[in-house]
């Protein structure tokens, strides 16, 4: 006895992949990634190719579609990796690359090269030379969550605290 559902699913044919196409592409618009959208386009090829060939068995529809899915995710990363998208907020999402160039007084001295830093609102490790608090620093790199500092020239800043 088979599932009901898959039977349904059966009985719609072609449809049953252009709806599994459109739905990829619902998903790719509220989870954004460039990923579904891939795979809701390689859904909807392989519903015009089963309404073109309507004697093609399931298990070549998915063959294409795992195909087509895997050739136009490598393709489209391929593509993006020699002409990445140009964007006027470059740093909008690394947040810790944000703060690289900018001025902040230590609140906390650093100790054996090593202390937190009150950066907006929240508060971030740092690495350089020990300083005593009230220290100007410059933020010079980031590693992972770690900003690297160094004494800043002229003084004290007028950012952060």
């Amino acid at each position: 006895m088979s599932d009901p559902l898959i039977v349904w699913i059966a009985s719609l044919g072609h449809w049953a992949w252009l709806i599994a196409g459109v739905l990829l592409v619902v998903v790719e618009v509220l989870v954004p990634g460039a990923f579904f959208l891939w795979l809701g386009i390689s859904a909807g090829v392989v519903g015009i190719v089963a309404w073109i060939f309507q004697d093609l068995g399931w298990q070549y529809q998915f063959m294409l579609f795992a195909l087509l899915s895997v050739a136009s995710i490598a393709i489209s990363r391929m593509y993006l990796k020699r002409h990445p998208i140009d964007t006027d907020e470059p740093l909008l999402n690394r947040r810790s690359a944000q703060y690289v160039g900018r001025r902040f007084t230590l609140a906390e001295p650093i100790v054996n090269g090593r202390g937190r830093i009150v950066v907006d609102d929240s508060s971030w490790k740092i690495e350089g030379p020990d300083l005593p608090a009230g220290a100007a620093v410059q933020v010079v790199s980031v590693d992972g969550v770690v900003l690297a500092v160094e004494p800043a020239d002229g003084g004290q800043s007028s950012e952060g605290s």
